[in-house]
């Protein structure tokens, strides 16, 4: 009986100090959960994988003006990481605002852009565009649209939004399956661009895909605001813009791989 006390008490005593001793270490991380890439900044995946950021989160190098070899003096600001384009004033002061495009041109490539909007707020990224003098941006680019679809919903009741919601080829193919999170939260567009071959993503989802010079790009051309500029649409290798729709709209962690 002693002995099978004594046996207990030693078993007893081995465990205790076990426990103690796995209870001194430090929990287990698990290593497979990647680290959270930073606002305009990107992970190790992105960087092996051709990714290359077109905003550095403080400047607005490798940007100028529309038809122009510097950016406007006023209304395009870096603020927090952001980019961000005031609205405009009334009066409208000198130099304010306008379109902005890249400083390269690119051919085949994915974008990915964050963007938040303000309430009633219009705007777009631009592809394949063309510089031409005394002509608009959209004259010749397509464009990635971006609105508060709800408010002009109401704004313009007997409108047909239909080609004009955010996710949308503008004016020319309406998306499906998009969602845009409430105005003052970030959004993530998406835009893949390959040999005249398109897609437009919102928010991790596919809104549409079309084919520059289809017969059905070009019947869808024939019945939009384009059908009278006969450049559109055809510049590639093109410059890559965001749009001043006199609303303020931010952007940031605006990034781009070649394909």
């Amino acid at each position: 009986m002693k002995y099978q006390l004594f046996t207990l008490l030693i078993t007893a005593l081995v465990l205790a100090s076990c426990q103690s001793s796995q209870s001194s270490e430090p929990p287990a991380t698990d290593t497979s959960i990647p680290a959270v890439t930073p606002a305009n900044g990107l992970s190790e995946a992105e960087s092996l994988a051709g990714w290359r950021l077109l905003f550095d989160g403080s400047t607005l190098n490798g940007w100028r003006g529309y038809n122009r070899p510097d950016l406007p003096k006023l209304g395009w600001s870096v603020e927090n990481g952001e980019i961000i384009i005031a609205k405009t004033p009334n009066p409208k002061p000198n130099d304010f605002g306008g379109d902005i495009i890249t400083t390269e041109k690119y051919g085949n490539f994915e974008l990915s852009v964050d963007f938040m909007l303000t309430d009633s707020a219009n705007s777009g990224i631009f592809f394949r565009v063309l510089e031409e003098k005394d002509s608009a941006i959209y004259h010749n680019a397509p464009e990635y649209q971006l609105i508060d679809d709800a408010t002009w919903a109401k704004m313009l009741p007997d409108f047909n939004m239909d080609t004009h919601r955010t996710g949308d080829n503008y004016d020319m193919q309406a998306g499906s399956g998009c969602s845009m999170n409430p105005i003052g939260q970030w959004n993530t567009a998406k835009l893949l661009h390959n040999n005249g071959k398109v897609e437009h993503w919102l928010n991790g989802n596919k809104c549409l895909e079309y084919e520059i010079g289809s017969p059905e790009w070009k019947a869808q051309l024939a019945k939009s605001k384009f059908k009278s500029w006969p450049q559109y649409g055809l510049t590639n290798p093109g410059y890559i813009g965001l749009q001043d729709h006199d609303h303020e709209v931010r952007f940031r962690n605006i990034k781009i791989r070649n394909l």
